[in-house]
Protein backbone atom coordinates (compact mmCIF):
# COMPACT_ATOMS: atom_id res chain seq x y z
CA UNK A 1 0.00 0.00 0.00
CA UNK A 2 1.12 3.56 -0.88
CA UNK A 3 2.88 5.17 2.39
CA UNK A 4 3.06 9.02 3.08
CA UNK A 5 6.83 10.49 3.61
CA UNK A 6 7.29 14.42 3.99
CA UNK A 7 4.34 14.74 1.31
CA UNK A 8 5.78 12.93 -1.55
CA UNK A 9 4.04 9.40 -2.47
CA UNK A 10 6.07 6.46 -2.01
CA UNK A 11 5.14 3.31 -2.93
CA UNK A 12 6.27 0.07 -0.94
CA UNK A 13 7.99 -2.62 -3.58
CA UNK A 14 7.22 -6.02 -1.61
CA UNK A 15 3.48 -6.55 -1.26
CA UNK A 16 4.38 -8.30 2.27
CA UNK A 17 4.80 -6.99 6.07
CA UNK A 18 8.74 -6.66 7.20
CA UNK A 19 10.72 -8.86 9.01
CA UNK A 20 9.75 -7.90 12.17
CA UNK A 21 5.54 -7.65 11.04
CA UNK A 22 2.23 -11.20 11.54
CA UNK A 23 4.12 -13.45 8.99
CA UNK A 24 2.08 -15.34 6.22
CA UNK A 25 0.21 -18.67 6.68
CA UNK A 26 3.03 -21.09 5.31
CA UNK A 27 2.01 -23.35 3.05
CA UNK A 28 3.24 -26.93 2.65
CA UNK A 29 2.77 -27.68 -1.00
CA UNK A 30 1.47 -31.40 -1.81
CA UNK A 31 0.24 -31.85 1.81
CA UNK A 32 -2.45 -34.75 2.58
CA UNK A 33 -4.95 -32.24 4.27
CA UNK A 34 -5.71 -29.11 2.93
CA UNK A 35 -6.14 -26.85 6.18
CA UNK A 36 -1.96 -28.50 6.55
CA UNK A 37 -1.00 -27.57 3.09
CA UNK A 38 -2.91 -23.73 3.47
CA UNK A 39 -4.77 -21.67 1.62
CA UNK A 40 -3.30 -19.30 -1.91
CA UNK A 41 -3.85 -15.90 -0.42
CA UNK A 42 -3.32 -13.44 -3.29
CA UNK A 43 -5.67 -10.45 -2.73
CA UNK A 44 -4.44 -7.14 -2.00
CA UNK A 45 -7.33 -6.16 1.40
CA UNK A 46 -4.77 -7.45 3.97
CA UNK A 47 -1.79 -6.96 2.86
CA UNK A 48 -0.11 -8.90 5.75
CA UNK A 49 -2.28 -12.01 4.86
CA UNK A 50 -0.90 -12.50 1.74
CA UNK A 51 1.15 -15.18 1.12
CA UNK A 52 2.15 -15.66 -2.30
CA UNK A 53 4.14 -13.16 -4.64
CA UNK A 54 1.76 -11.94 -7.53
CA UNK A 55 -2.30 -11.57 -7.75
CA UNK A 56 -5.01 -13.15 -9.03
CA UNK A 57 -6.77 -13.01 -12.77
CA UNK A 58 -3.09 -13.58 -14.65
CA UNK A 59 -2.95 -10.79 -17.19
CA UNK A 60 -5.86 -9.38 -15.96
CA UNK A 61 -4.53 -8.05 -13.13
CA UNK A 62 -3.09 -5.19 -15.16
CA UNK A 63 -7.07 -4.42 -15.88
CA UNK A 64 -7.73 -4.25 -12.29
CA UNK A 65 -4.81 -1.77 -11.72
CA UNK A 66 -6.78 0.19 -14.39
CA UNK A 67 -10.17 0.47 -13.00
CA UNK A 68 -8.77 1.13 -9.43
CA UNK A 69 -6.70 4.28 -10.89
CA UNK A 70 -9.23 5.47 -12.89
CA UNK A 71 -11.48 4.95 -10.14
CA UNK A 72 -14.08 2.78 -11.92
CA UNK A 73 -13.13 0.09 -8.59
CA UNK A 74 -12.64 0.62 -4.92
CA UNK A 75 -9.07 -0.96 -3.89
CA UNK A 76 -10.04 -1.96 -0.88
CA UNK A 77 -13.24 -4.58 -2.71
CA UNK A 78 -13.56 -7.60 -1.62
CA UNK A 79 -15.55 -10.16 -3.61
CA UNK A 80 -19.09 -11.49 -2.54
CA UNK A 81 -18.94 -15.14 -3.40
CA UNK A 82 -22.56 -16.24 -2.81
CA UNK A 83 -23.60 -18.94 -5.35
CA UNK A 84 -20.25 -18.79 -7.15
CA UNK A 85 -19.25 -22.63 -5.60
CA UNK A 86 -19.05 -25.25 -8.27
CA UNK A 87 -21.85 -26.88 -9.92
CA UNK A 88 -20.07 -29.99 -9.96
CA UNK A 89 -17.31 -31.23 -7.94
CA UNK A 90 -13.73 -32.91 -9.28
CA UNK A 91 -11.64 -34.59 -6.49
CA UNK A 92 -9.59 -34.80 -4.48
CA UNK A 93 -7.62 -37.06 -6.31
CA UNK A 94 -4.46 -38.85 -4.93
CA UNK A 95 -2.66 -36.70 -7.30
CA UNK A 96 -3.48 -33.26 -5.54
CA UNK A 97 -1.41 -34.49 -2.73
CA UNK A 98 2.09 -35.05 -4.71
CA UNK A 99 4.16 -32.44 -4.79
CA UNK A 100 5.68 -33.37 -8.32
CA UNK A 101 2.54 -34.21 -10.25
CA UNK A 102 0.67 -31.18 -9.62
CA UNK A 103 2.86 -27.63 -10.03
CA UNK A 104 1.23 -25.37 -11.89
CA UNK A 105 -2.13 -24.97 -10.31
CA UNK A 106 -3.87 -25.16 -7.35
CA UNK A 107 -5.55 -28.70 -6.79
CA UNK A 108 -7.82 -26.94 -4.31
CA UNK A 109 -8.67 -23.78 -6.17
CA UNK A 110 -12.33 -24.30 -6.45
CA UNK A 111 -13.26 -25.39 -3.32
CA UNK A 112 -11.24 -22.49 -1.02
CA UNK A 113 -14.92 -21.76 0.54
CA UNK A 114 -15.54 -25.17 1.31
CA UNK A 115 -11.65 -26.41 3.10
CA UNK A 116 -10.83 -23.19 4.07
CA UNK A 117 -13.87 -21.82 5.79
CA UNK A 118 -12.15 -21.90 9.01
CA UNK A 119 -10.12 -18.46 7.67
CA UNK A 120 -12.96 -16.85 6.09
CA UNK A 121 -14.33 -16.50 9.41
CA UNK A 122 -11.35 -15.20 10.98
CA UNK A 123 -11.57 -12.55 7.91
CA UNK A 124 -8.93 -14.03 5.39
CA UNK A 125 -9.90 -13.26 1.79
CA UNK A 126 -9.32 -15.82 -0.17
CA UNK A 127 -10.25 -15.88 -3.81
CA UNK A 128 -10.77 -19.09 -6.03
CA UNK A 129 -8.37 -19.73 -8.92
CA UNK A 130 -10.74 -22.37 -10.65
CA UNK A 131 -14.05 -21.60 -11.55
CA UNK A 132 -16.10 -24.61 -12.58
CA UNK A 133 -20.28 -24.28 -13.80
CA UNK A 134 -22.06 -26.24 -17.05
CA UNK A 135 -23.08 -24.55 -20.61
CA UNK A 136 -24.31 -24.95 -24.09
CA UNK A 137 -21.96 -24.80 -26.60
CA UNK A 138 -22.71 -24.69 -30.47
CA UNK A 139 -20.42 -24.96 -33.83
CA UNK A 140 -21.81 -25.05 -36.97
CA UNK A 141 -19.21 -28.11 -37.53
CA UNK A 142 -20.72 -30.40 -34.68
CA UNK A 143 -24.12 -29.51 -36.51
CA UNK A 144 -22.51 -30.42 -39.82
CA UNK A 145 -21.37 -33.90 -38.18
CA UNK A 146 -25.02 -34.54 -37.22
CA UNK A 147 -26.66 -34.37 -40.62
CA UNK A 148 -23.82 -36.42 -41.73
CA UNK A 149 -24.28 -39.52 -39.11
CA UNK A 150 -21.10 -39.40 -37.38
CA UNK A 151 -22.72 -37.53 -34.36
CA UNK A 152 -26.24 -38.68 -33.69
CA UNK A 153 -28.75 -36.36 -30.91
CA UNK A 154 -29.56 -37.92 -28.05
CA UNK A 155 -31.27 -35.17 -26.31
CA UNK A 156 -28.71 -35.51 -23.23
CA UNK A 157 -25.35 -34.68 -24.48
CA UNK A 158 -26.20 -33.90 -28.11
CA UNK A 159 -29.37 -32.03 -28.55
CA UNK A 160 -31.32 -30.63 -31.42
CA UNK A 161 -29.63 -28.04 -33.37
CA UNK A 162 -26.35 -29.30 -32.40
CA UNK A 163 -26.38 -27.74 -28.66
CA UNK A 164 -23.53 -29.83 -26.78
CA UNK A 165 -24.03 -29.99 -23.59
CA UNK A 166 -20.78 -29.33 -21.18
CA UNK A 167 -19.03 -28.76 -17.88
CA UNK A 168 -16.23 -26.37 -17.87
CA UNK A 169 -13.60 -25.40 -15.42
CA UNK A 170 -11.50 -21.84 -16.11
CA UNK A 171 -7.85 -22.48 -13.88
CA UNK A 172 -5.77 -19.45 -13.01
CA UNK A 173 -1.81 -20.63 -12.69
CA UNK A 174 -0.73 -21.22 -9.22
CA UNK A 175 3.39 -21.87 -9.57
CA UNK A 176 4.63 -23.83 -6.62
CA UNK A 177 8.51 -22.54 -7.38
CA UNK A 178 10.60 -25.43 -6.31
CA UNK A 179 8.10 -27.71 -7.82
CA UNK A 180 8.58 -25.70 -11.48
CA UNK A 181 12.47 -26.02 -10.97
CA UNK A 182 12.60 -29.55 -10.34
CA UNK A 183 10.23 -30.29 -13.35
CA UNK A 184 12.45 -28.58 -15.22
CA UNK A 185 15.58 -30.05 -13.80
CA UNK A 186 17.15 -26.26 -12.67
CA UNK A 187 18.12 -24.74 -9.24
CA UNK A 188 15.30 -22.64 -8.19
CA UNK A 189 17.46 -19.30 -7.58
CA UNK A 190 18.27 -19.46 -11.51
CA UNK A 191 14.46 -19.67 -12.10
CA UNK A 192 13.58 -16.47 -9.74
CA UNK A 193 16.15 -14.89 -11.18
CA UNK A 194 15.14 -15.26 -14.84
CA UNK A 195 11.53 -14.81 -13.62
CA UNK A 196 12.16 -11.11 -12.24
CA UNK A 197 14.67 -10.14 -15.24
CA UNK A 198 12.14 -10.90 -18.11
CA UNK A 199 9.54 -9.42 -16.23
CA UNK A 200 11.09 -6.63 -15.95
CA UNK A 201 11.60 -6.45 -12.24
CA UNK A 202 7.92 -6.37 -11.97
CA UNK A 203 8.05 -8.94 -8.81
CA UNK A 204 10.78 -8.25 -6.75
CA UNK A 205 9.86 -10.96 -4.30
CA UNK A 206 10.84 -13.28 -6.24
CA UNK A 207 14.63 -12.73 -5.63
CA UNK A 208 13.49 -11.21 -2.25
CA UNK A 209 11.43 -13.41 -0.38
CA UNK A 210 13.11 -17.33 -0.83
CA UNK A 211 10.11 -18.01 2.27
CA UNK A 212 7.38 -17.50 -0.54
CA UNK A 213 7.82 -20.45 -2.43
CA UNK A 214 4.30 -20.02 -4.67
CA UNK A 215 3.78 -17.30 -7.53
CA UNK A 216 0.74 -16.19 -9.09
CA UNK A 217 2.40 -15.44 -13.12
CA UNK A 218 0.73 -12.78 -15.20
CA UNK A 219 0.00 -15.04 -18.35
CA UNK A 220 -2.72 -16.66 -19.55
CA UNK A 221 -4.60 -20.03 -17.92
CA UNK A 222 -6.65 -23.40 -19.02
CA UNK A 223 -10.11 -24.05 -19.96
CA UNK A 224 -11.25 -27.51 -19.56
CA UNK A 225 -14.49 -28.39 -21.38
CA UNK A 226 -15.72 -32.27 -19.86
CA UNK A 227 -18.68 -34.08 -22.32
CA UNK A 228 -20.73 -36.67 -20.08
CA UNK A 229 -20.71 -37.92 -16.69
CA UNK A 230 -17.79 -35.98 -15.04
CA UNK A 231 -17.41 -38.87 -12.68
CA UNK A 232 -16.41 -41.35 -15.35
CA UNK A 233 -13.07 -39.43 -15.68
CA UNK A 234 -11.51 -41.48 -13.01
CA UNK A 235 -13.37 -44.60 -13.81
CA UNK A 236 -10.71 -47.11 -15.42
CA UNK A 237 -13.76 -49.37 -16.39
CA UNK A 238 -15.11 -45.92 -18.57
CA UNK A 239 -13.37 -44.96 -21.97
CA UNK A 240 -12.02 -41.45 -21.84
CA UNK A 241 -10.80 -39.13 -25.04
CA UNK A 242 -8.52 -36.52 -24.55
CA UNK A 243 -8.17 -33.35 -26.87
CA UNK A 244 -5.48 -30.85 -25.83
CA UNK A 245 -5.27 -27.56 -27.78
CA UNK A 246 -2.84 -24.85 -27.55
CA UNK A 247 -4.78 -21.96 -28.56
CA UNK A 248 -4.95 -20.11 -32.32
CA UNK A 249 -6.85 -17.42 -32.14
CA UNK A 250 -7.15 -17.13 -36.39
CA UNK A 251 -8.00 -20.72 -36.90
CA UNK A 252 -10.12 -21.25 -33.47
CA UNK A 253 -12.33 -17.91 -33.84
CA UNK A 254 -12.18 -16.63 -37.02
CA UNK A 255 -11.69 -19.87 -39.10
CA UNK A 256 -8.43 -18.87 -41.04
CA UNK A 257 -7.38 -21.76 -43.83
CA UNK A 258 -3.40 -21.27 -42.93
CA UNK A 259 -3.79 -24.33 -40.59
CA UNK A 260 -5.94 -27.19 -38.93
CA UNK A 261 -6.27 -25.83 -35.34
CA UNK A 262 -10.15 -25.41 -35.85
CA UNK A 263 -10.44 -28.43 -37.28
CA UNK A 264 -8.42 -30.67 -35.27
CA UNK A 265 -10.48 -28.89 -32.09
CA UNK A 266 -13.91 -29.52 -33.45
CA UNK A 267 -12.41 -33.41 -34.48
CA UNK A 268 -11.50 -33.46 -30.91
CA UNK A 269 -14.53 -32.26 -29.49
CA UNK A 270 -16.77 -35.11 -32.11
CA UNK A 271 -14.79 -37.53 -30.66
CA UNK A 272 -15.02 -36.53 -27.26
CA UNK A 273 -18.79 -36.53 -28.25
CA UNK A 274 -18.41 -39.96 -29.39
CA UNK A 275 -16.82 -41.53 -26.43
CA UNK A 276 -19.47 -39.45 -23.63
CA UNK A 277 -22.06 -41.42 -25.77
CA UNK A 278 -20.32 -44.62 -25.34
CA UNK A 279 -20.93 -44.22 -21.65
CA UNK A 280 -17.39 -42.83 -21.51
CA UNK A 281 -16.46 -39.04 -20.81
CA UNK A 282 -14.32 -36.47 -22.90
CA UNK A 283 -12.42 -34.20 -21.87
CA UNK A 284 -11.38 -30.70 -23.58
CA UNK A 285 -8.06 -28.45 -22.45
CA UNK A 286 -7.75 -25.29 -23.95
CA UNK A 287 -4.60 -23.59 -23.07
CA UNK A 288 -3.56 -19.93 -23.90
CA UNK A 289 -0.22 -20.70 -25.46
CA UNK A 290 -0.92 -18.42 -28.35
CA UNK A 291 1.33 -18.72 -31.49
CA UNK A 292 3.55 -21.71 -29.73
CA UNK A 293 3.41 -19.34 -26.50
CA UNK A 294 5.71 -17.12 -28.65
CA UNK A 295 2.34 -15.02 -28.87
CA UNK A 296 0.54 -13.49 -31.77
CA UNK A 297 2.68 -10.81 -33.01
CA UNK A 298 5.66 -12.95 -33.40
CA UNK A 299 3.53 -14.96 -35.43
CA UNK A 300 2.03 -12.68 -38.10
CA UNK A 301 5.30 -11.65 -38.26
CA UNK A 302 6.81 -14.46 -38.77
CA UNK A 303 3.99 -15.29 -41.54
CA UNK A 304 5.68 -12.16 -43.18
CA UNK A 305 8.76 -13.30 -42.89
CA UNK A 306 8.05 -16.67 -44.90
CA UNK A 307 6.42 -15.35 -47.51
CA UNK A 308 8.10 -12.27 -48.51
CA UNK A 309 11.99 -14.49 -48.34
CA UNK A 310 13.48 -15.11 -51.64
CA UNK A 311 11.33 -18.17 -53.27
CA UNK A 312 8.60 -17.56 -51.18
CA UNK A 313 7.51 -19.52 -48.52
CA UNK A 314 9.39 -23.04 -48.29
CA UNK A 315 9.67 -25.42 -46.06
CA UNK A 316 13.44 -25.77 -45.85
CA UNK A 317 13.25 -22.13 -44.06
CA UNK A 318 10.08 -22.57 -42.30
CA UNK A 319 11.48 -23.39 -38.68
CA UNK A 320 14.82 -20.88 -39.57
CA UNK A 321 12.37 -18.09 -40.15
CA UNK A 322 10.62 -18.51 -36.57
CA UNK A 323 14.08 -18.68 -34.75
CA UNK A 324 15.24 -15.23 -36.38
CA UNK A 325 12.46 -13.92 -35.19
CA UNK A 326 11.46 -15.27 -31.75
CA UNK A 327 14.97 -17.04 -30.93
CA UNK A 328 13.25 -20.13 -30.36
CA UNK A 329 10.82 -22.27 -32.36
CA UNK A 330 8.78 -23.27 -29.33
CA UNK A 331 8.29 -22.17 -25.73
CA UNK A 332 4.62 -23.62 -25.03
CA UNK A 333 6.60 -26.28 -22.65
CA UNK A 334 4.32 -29.44 -22.62
CA UNK A 335 5.95 -29.89 -19.12
CA UNK A 336 3.71 -28.20 -17.00
CA UNK A 337 0.28 -29.62 -19.43
CA UNK A 338 0.02 -32.66 -17.46
CA UNK A 339 -0.69 -30.87 -14.52
CA UNK A 340 -4.27 -30.39 -15.15
CA UNK A 341 -4.90 -33.89 -15.89
CA UNK A 342 -3.46 -34.99 -12.80
CA UNK A 343 -6.32 -32.26 -11.61
CA UNK A 344 -8.92 -34.28 -13.07
CA UNK A 345 -7.76 -37.79 -11.54
CA UNK A 346 -6.83 -39.21 -15.08
CA UNK A 347 -4.56 -41.87 -15.29
CA UNK A 348 -5.38 -43.40 -18.74
CA UNK A 349 -6.52 -41.72 -21.40
CA UNK A 350 -7.85 -44.21 -23.79
CA UNK A 351 -8.46 -41.70 -27.43
CA UNK A 352 -5.44 -39.20 -27.19
CA UNK A 353 -6.84 -37.08 -30.14
CA UNK A 354 -3.26 -35.85 -31.01
CA UNK A 355 -0.14 -36.52 -32.73
CA UNK A 356 2.37 -34.37 -30.91
CA UNK A 357 5.00 -36.48 -29.74
CA UNK A 358 5.74 -33.27 -27.52
CA UNK A 359 2.63 -33.87 -26.29
CA UNK A 360 2.47 -37.59 -25.97
CA UNK A 361 5.88 -38.02 -24.25
CA UNK A 362 5.06 -34.96 -21.60
CA UNK A 363 2.04 -36.68 -20.98
CA UNK A 364 3.33 -40.55 -20.86
CA UNK A 365 6.06 -39.20 -18.52
CA UNK A 366 3.84 -38.43 -15.73
CA UNK A 367 2.58 -41.58 -15.64
CA UNK A 368 -0.73 -41.48 -17.24
CA UNK A 369 -1.20 -44.30 -19.99
CA UNK A 370 -1.92 -43.62 -23.44
CA UNK A 371 -3.61 -46.30 -25.57
CA UNK A 372 -4.45 -44.64 -28.75
CA UNK A 373 -3.31 -41.79 -30.77
CA UNK A 374 -6.17 -40.00 -32.83
CA UNK A 375 -5.60 -38.65 -36.24
CA UNK A 376 -7.26 -35.68 -37.87
CA UNK A 377 -9.42 -36.68 -40.66
CA UNK A 378 -7.23 -36.54 -44.30
CA UNK A 379 -10.36 -34.45 -45.44
CA UNK A 380 -9.58 -32.06 -42.77
CA UNK A 381 -6.52 -30.68 -43.82
CA UNK A 382 -6.27 -27.72 -46.09
CA UNK A 383 -4.78 -28.25 -49.43
CA UNK A 384 -2.39 -25.09 -48.89
CA UNK A 385 -0.48 -27.09 -46.20
CA UNK A 386 1.71 -28.91 -48.17
CA UNK A 387 4.66 -26.23 -47.38
CA UNK A 388 4.32 -26.72 -43.70
CA UNK A 389 4.09 -30.80 -44.33
CA UNK A 390 7.12 -30.81 -45.68
CA UNK A 391 8.84 -28.81 -43.12
CA UNK A 392 7.76 -31.19 -40.82
CA UNK A 393 8.70 -34.05 -42.32
CA UNK A 394 12.32 -32.74 -42.66
CA UNK A 395 12.63 -31.42 -39.17
CA UNK A 396 11.84 -34.88 -37.87
CA UNK A 397 8.88 -33.36 -35.89
CA UNK A 398 6.61 -36.53 -36.29
CA UNK A 399 7.01 -40.22 -36.81
CA UNK A 400 6.52 -41.73 -40.69
CA UNK A 401 2.55 -42.23 -40.90
CA UNK A 402 1.44 -40.18 -37.75
CA UNK A 403 0.09 -36.70 -38.10
CA UNK A 404 2.16 -33.40 -36.31
CA UNK A 405 0.05 -31.58 -33.98
CA UNK A 406 1.83 -27.99 -33.50
CA UNK A 407 -1.24 -25.82 -33.13
CA UNK A 408 -0.45 -21.91 -32.43
CA UNK A 409 1.49 -20.77 -35.27
CA UNK A 410 -0.57 -21.18 -38.11
CA UNK A 411 1.34 -25.02 -38.34
CA UNK A 412 -0.67 -27.35 -40.38
CA UNK A 413 -0.86 -30.99 -39.43
CA UNK A 414 -0.46 -33.63 -41.78
CA UNK A 415 0.17 -37.30 -42.81
CA UNK A 416 4.11 -37.85 -43.31
CA UNK A 417 3.75 -39.31 -47.07
CA UNK A 418 6.97 -41.24 -46.37
CA UNK A 419 7.01 -45.21 -46.81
Amino acid sequence: MPKQNSGSRHIVLTSHPNSGGTKPIPIHWGASNPLERGPIIATLTKQAHRNVIGTHSGSYAVYRALAVASGALQSDHRADLTNTAPVAHIGPHPSWFDADKIVSLDPFGAVGSEVFSSYFAQGYDIRPTIAITQAHINMPELQDAVDKGRLQVDGKIMKPGGDLVVTKAAIEPVWYLPGIAKRFGIKETDLRRALFEQTGGMFPELVTRSDLEVFLPPIGGVTVYIVGDINAIADPNKPLAVRVHDECNGSDVFGSDICTCRPYLVHGIEVCVQTAQEGGVGVIVYCRKEGRALGEVTKFLVYNARKRQEGGDRADAYFARTECVAGVQDMRFQELMPDVLHWLGITRIDRMVSMSNMKYNAITQAGIEIVERVPIPEDLIPQDARVEIEAKKAAGYYTTGEVLDTEGLGEVKGRDLES
